[in-house]
């Protein structure tokens, strides 16, 4: 054996010399050689290793939604809505589209009935909408409002002057032009009638919405709602609103604690029926619903029993939010404006983020909440 070797196995022993006196660890990580009995350095057990969590931040956005206060990563409040006018007969339901909505609108019509205007500020993705029914004067209104292109089927005379007057853009599947924007729903119409058939989608809108009709806001134009995530101060618990139109219509909003959304039910000519969207079969909820108590009456002359509905000035309301009931008022200025919230000081009433449930009603509505 040459020396070379002779050193080699000369270090490897050296080598195992601390090992063997650490001993093996046993379970637990304590060593089982001596340097692990009672009174020992080491008997310490070792601390155990904590992981700090870092709390999730939600990312920031440069923009937000106007109509939910969502962020968002693009301004898209350059963009005009689209105003969709929905039948809320009992034979025509479910609606279709209408989960996807940004806010809704409900008002009464002739005899009781109601319909709902579904704002949506993009109909990229939302579908198949219907079915689509007939203007109203004071939907007009609210839609000039919004700066929104309309779209409806057929209308009552006051709409028709409501269009002129307020050089509303609107597309008319009645009347026209439409190309081939909408069509008949063959299942409907079976079921339900030649009227309430009537079925659009958001991307034959955008297809061939017509060139003379403007995409984009004017400068300066601004919805000027307000949403905080906070909850505001000052409001009543309250788990259910009851709102009624009419002996036909009441509507039912019921709070889900879970889900921080209010769920909505109605009862139509006698029949209790959940809201729900036809195309996804789902129940319809929003993260706010209003009541605004306006003037309220028929036509006068009318035959049809049509409705006058005060859109503009002032008058109560309530906002319920976050499973809390706030006393609050409108203001509306103009038919150029959007509704405006307000506490009971004039300021600014902040609305949850999310999408918004907003009831027109008779200033006498006996409206109740628990």
């Amino acid at each position: 054996m040459n020396k070379g070797q002779w050193r080699t196995l000369l270090l490897a022993g050296l080598l195992l010399i601390p090992l063997a006196s650490c001993g093996t660890k046993g379970p637990g990580g304590a060593s089982s050689g001596s340097a692990g009995l009672p009174g020992s350095a080491s008997s310490v057990p070792d601390e155990p290793s904590v992981s700090v969590i870092a709390p999730v931040e939600e990312p920031e956005h440069p923009y937000s939604h106007p109509l939910t206060g969502e962020g968002l990563d693009q301004d898209v409040s350059v963009r005009r809505p689209f105003a969709v006018m929905f039948n809320n007969l009992r034979k025509a339901l479910p609606q279709v589209g209408v989960s996807q909505a940004d806010v809704i609108y409900e008002i009464v019509a002739e005899g009781g009935i109601t319909r709902m205007m579904a704002l949506f500020q993009d109909l990229n993705g939302v579908g198949d909408m219907g079915s689509i029914r007939s203007a109203r004067d004071y939907y007009v209104s609210i839609a000039r409002g919004h700066d929104a292109v309309y779209i409806h089927a057929g209308g009552s005379p006051q709409a028709y002057d409501a269009f002129d007057d307020l050089k509303m853009s609107h597309i008319d599947f009645v009347n026209g032009p439409y190309g081939n924007m909408c069509w008949r729903d063959p299942d409907r119409r079976k079921s339900a009638g030649l009227e309430h058939s009537l079925f659009t989608s958001g991307e034959k809108v955008l297809e061939q919405l017509p060139k003379r009709i403007a995409q984009e806001h004017d400068d300066g134009y601004a919805v000027g709602w307000t949403f905080d995530k906070e909850v505001p101060a000052g409001g009543t618990a309250a788990a259910k609103l009851t709102v009624p139109f009419s002996t036909y219509k009441t509507g039912y909003f019921t709070y889900d604690a879970g889900e921080n959304r209010y769920l909505i039910d109605q009862h139509i000519d006698k029949n209790d029926i959940p809201y729900v969207d036809g195309g996804t079969d789902e129940p319809v909820s929003v993260r706010n619903v209003l009541v605004l108590y306006t003037d309220v009456s028929r036509v006068k002359g009318d035959d049809k029993g049509r409705m006058t509905v005060r859109t503009t000035g002032k008058g109560e309301g309530l906002l319920l939010r976050d499973g809390q009931l706030y006393q609050i008022a409108w203001e509306r200025r103009s038919e150029e404006a959007c509704y405006s919230f307000l506490d009971q000081a004039g300021k600014p009433f902040p609305l949850a983020v999310g999408s918004s449930y907003i009831n027109i009603v008779s200033s006498d509505a006996q409206v109740e909440w628990e």
